[in-house]
């Protein structure tokens, strides 16, 4: 076991409202290292996790420069893949550049809305298949029907991230979709209702679907010592992000290390600002995101 830092000690960090020790997870080796592209976006959702939206710079919108650093320590270590998530990655201007560079060392995965910025990128985009390793692209099609997505993000776009996905598989590329998961849906019919969608698509009816909770939940629980130890393993405990990954984004022009893809508004979970800084600190889970690791297995990886 390595030797686990203790990131802080304000009380609300280490214990639960009630005073209970609260539950963690410790670092296991650094598998996986996620960059947030910023939260610049072409589409403004109402209910996305990341409140992104056009020239929004909350998380800032990074550069070839910014990254070049976190790959090149991320491959001394050992790292196994790169991912990419936003806001839009194709909003910013360097993302292919970055993935030019990031796909010399290891395999990667894109998180997309795959519409207009994906779209107009695509000659640039083509060449990557020729890379030594592969990259992937996640489409978002939160539903399999057209008039429940477009709801979300506008009129077109499910027809523009469909055409995105075909044209992706067609030039070579491995293609997954994710989706939004309803409380009371019947997952097998809408697993069949994205299987009949991908083969009028022309794509693989296997296609992987990532299905994702409500990621803002009311009255989210916290989560204790006693809960790690009643409902997780420590086998089960290795499969939650924040042991074997990190993400790095832009913050009033710092790059810096946080301990998940989905808590960049709670700076407890800023870790450092170099990977060997963050590798070894144990994760609280006290972000109300946590809970969906804890009780439904949520992940954003695909490892």
């Amino acid at each position: 076991m390595q030797n686990v830092k203790y990131h802080r000690t304000d009380e609300d960090w280490l214990q639960t409202s009630e005073g209970a020790p609260r539950g963690y997870i410790d670092p296991r080796r650094l598998r996986e290292l996620w960059f947030h592209t910023g939260t610049a976006c072409n589409l403004q959702c109402p209910d996305c996790f990341e409140n992104a939206a056009p020239e929004d710079q909350r998380l800032e919108s990074v550069t070839l420069d910014d990254v070049v650093p976190f790959i090149d320590e991320a491959v001394g270590l050992g790292i196994e893949k790169f991912s990419f998530t936003g806001g839009e990655p194709f909003v910013v201007k360097d993302t292919v550049r970055i993935l030019d560079y990031a796909l010399d060392f290891r395999p990667c995965l894109v998180l997309t809305n795959g519409t207009q910025p994906l779209q107009a990128q695509m000659a640039e985009i083509a060449p990557l298949i020729e890379k030594p390793n592969s990259v992937a692209f996640r489409i978002s099609l939160d539903y399999p029907d057209a008039a429940q997505h477009n709801a979300r993000r506008g009129e077109g776009m499910f027809e523009i991230a469909l055409q995105s996905l075909a044209q992706l598989y067609d030039m070579g590329f491995h293609v997954s979709v994710a989706r939004r998961h309803q409380e009371d849906e019947d997952s097998a019919a809408v697993e069949a209702s994205y299987q009949a969608l991908f083969a009028e698509a022309g794509v693989p009816e296997d296609t992987p679907v990532i299905a994702f909770p409500n990621l803002e939940p009311v009255d989210t629980p916290e989560i204790t010592e006693d809960c790690m130890t009643t409902h997780h393993t420590a086998e089960s405990c290795e499969k939650f992000m924040c042991a074997f990954s990190r993400m790095v984004v832009k913050q009033k022009g710092r790059m810096r290390v946080y301990a998940c893809t989905l808590v960049d508004d709670n700076p407890h979970y800023d870790l450092g600002s170099s990977l060997t800084e963050s590798a070894n600190t144990r994760v609280n889970l006290e972000h109300p995101r946590c809970f969906a690791c804890f009780a439904g297995g949520a992940s954003c990886s695909e490892l």
